[in-house]
């Protein structure tokens, strides 16, 4: 099939290239014009047969939200626009009736798979009516992992991203056990080679799993991360995973506490562990360290 692809950073970039392996026809669109097939989304959307397929990989609220609008001028009805940024489903809503109102169809995906996506596939998870969906399914399979896993139709438009989100908010929680377990073999006297610890978990564990062999990896290069720092940003889906469990009173203590870990790791000193400290000392006497 040919797709209009508009955003061709690190992820659309690998993405047309991994489509265009399978076959398939990728028009790109970027403003960075020395990456770009064609100059505008006018040209995208001219060179593409109808009923077309435009994917917009480009970050998400504002310059999502536009894309779509200019799409919405652009398209036919009977067109499909599928979303494949971190968009928060809630937009993805606004999105389709927007487009709907113009007989054009949408389509939300998750799509996970970062930098080795284009060599090892994506995982894909849609939401759209299912006669939209079908209209990308050449382009699904052309991105997903090979094999039966890697790709769901997880239901009506918003279903794509909330999956995803939901699948980030695991990745946050994973991620921080995997930490606090690997500062805690750091911090003991016992135990002497930590990375040769990690390593012999890669086989044979219930904790065997790609994030175990990233941090591996991380260790080779970096045996007690001495070259970074301890602070780590949010994308964003985390905290929309959060706010999302408190709407359907939803308990996510562990995925609760490891974004506040991220927050945590942007302090230099605590201003709450101040007053803690103070309040400690005011009641019981304890000892406070004084600034130098």
């Amino acid at each position: 099939m040919e797709l209009g692809l508009v955003g061709l950073g690190k992820m659309g970039g690998n993405m047309r290239e991994r489509i265009r392996r399978a076959g398939h026809t990728v028009v790109g669109y970027d403003r960075n014009a020395d990456i770009a097939d064609v100059d505008s989304l006018k040209a995208l959307v001219d060179s593409l047969p109808t009923p077309r397929v435009v994917w917009v990989m480009v970050p998400a609220g504002a310059p999502t939200a536009s894309t779509i609008d200019d799409l919405a001028e652009l398209l036919s009805p009977g067109d499909v626009v599928v979303d494949g940024g971190n968009s928060r489903w809630t937009d993805d809503i606004a999105h389709a009736k927007k487009l709907a109102a113009k007989s054009i169809g949408f389509v939300d995906c998750g799509v996970s798979g970062g930098v080795w996506g284009l060599e090892n596939g994506y995982a894909l998870m849609c939401g759209g009516d299912a006669a939209d969906v079908a209209k990308a399914k050449p382009v699904f399979d052309a991105l997903k992992p090979e094999g039966d896993s890697g790709y769901v139709h997880a239901g009506k438009v918003g279903a794509g991203h909330f999956a995803k989100m939901v699948h980030n908010g695991i990745e946050y929680a994973m991620m921080q056990a995997f930490a606090e377990g690997w500062e805690l073999l750091e911090a003991s006297d016992e135990v002497t080679d930590v990375r040769e610890v990690f390593r012999s978990w890669q086989e044979g564990t219930v904790i065997r799993s790609w994030l175990l062999d990233l941090a591996v990896r991380a260790l080779d290069d970096d045996e007690h991360l001495d070259k970074l720092k301890g602070y780590a940003q949010d994308s964003g889906e985390g905290r929309w995973t959060v706010e999302a469990a408190i709407d359907l009173a939803v308990p996510l203590p562990a995925i609760t506490a490891s974004l506040f870990a991220r927050f945590a790791s942007r302090q230099d000193d605590s201003p709450s562990m101040k007053m803690v400290a103070a309040l400690r000392n005011q009641f019981g006497g304890h000892a406070v360290e004084s600034t130098k």
